[in-house]
């Protein structure tokens, strides 16, 4: 009897933990939508500036190749002479049960620090939350710039993105870094994702100068500006860097609950095949149970 005991127990833990892990599937599926519908949206906003941006710069382009004169870009996209120093700004998560997110990010962060350092570069990482901090500070600690927790922790805004991205344009701008590239997570579908890293600084504005929405005229249509196109310019690229940072941190977000969901859901299942298994072997020992009483009570009535 104390097998059956020990057996209702265990059945009893594990219906618990299912109840747990059922319930953190439907919060992330929830917020999943969630960043979902944010991500849809906030594209079509950068592929505006994006569109206004390219126009202006293939113009800037234009005009140095007919008057052989260097515009001024914005500091942001001016490369350094010597450039010793790199800052990564990786982004995971604060909270832990999401299946093998933060280990791509963190597999992805320590190999592009290892290529850096073969090549005697400075590298120093801005972590985006509080897993790839803890694990970074255990194996590159010397590594670790800052640490920011509780990042959009009730969803990104785009103010996140203008508290990450601000800083550290005032530090390339005052020479802390040479260049910084970020890592983050593209968001494909619940189930894919995939570890990227993009130079942010030097901005570089890759684009097909032959696609049409970048022309002057575009639908038959002129566009003049008010001020000086260079200023324009700045203020556009400054705009589309930041919509791009917001992005990154949109499919970040969206990459870990879709990777929460699908932990989640695996553990719901595996606690209900376990709850099958333990449940069939519980009614074998209660029965077998069962059976050696009635052959005892038999005997016993026998031998009166």
């Amino acid at each position: 009897m104390a097998g059956l005991k020990e057996l209702r127990v265990r059945i009893s833990s594990i219906a618990s933990t299912k109840k747990i892990t059922s319930a953190m599937k439907m919060v992330a599926a929830a917020r999943l939508r969630k960043a979902n519908e944010s991500l849809d949206k906030s594209e079509k906003y950068h592929q505006g500036i994006l569109t206004i941006a390219g126009r202006m710069y293939k113009d800037l382009i234009d005009f140095e190749k007919e008057t052989g004169e260097q515009p001024n870009y914005p500091v942001i996209m001016q490369s350094r002479t010597d450039v010793d120093n790199y800052l990564l700004v990786a982004f995971s998560s604060d909270r832990g049960l999401c299946g093998s997110y933060n280990s791509y990010v963190l597999r992805e962060t320590i190999k592009r620090i290892n290529e850096l350092e073969a090549k005697g570069k400075n590298v120093k990482v801005l972590c985006i939350g509080k897993k790839i901090g803890d694990a970074l500070k255990m194996r590159k600690p010397d590594a670790v710039w800052d640490v920011l927790v509780g990042v959009a922790q009730k969803g990104a805004r785009y103010r996140d993105a203008e508290q990450i991205i601000e800083p550290l344009i005032t530090e390339y701008i005052t020479g802390g870094f040479d260049v910084c590239e970020v890592i983050y997570t593209y968001f494909n579908s619940p189930i894919s994702r995939e570890v990227k890293h993009r130079q942010l600084m030097p901005y570089v504005l890759d684009i097909d100068l032959d696609d049409p929405r970048f022309d002057n005229k575009f639908n038959n249509a002129f566009y003049e500006y008010d001020a000086a196109e260079e200023k324009v310019f700045n203020d556009a690229i400054y705009m589309l860097m930041f919509s791009e940072v917001f992005q990154m941190l949109l499919n970040s977000q969206a990459s870990e609950q879709g990777a929460r969901m699908t932990s989640m859901d695996n553990a719901t299942r595996n606690a209900a095949d376990m709850i099958g298994k333990l449940t069939l072997k519980y009614n074998r020992l209660r029965q077998s149970a069962i059976t050696t009483e009635l052959v005892e009570i038999i005997s016993g009535a026998e031998a009166l």
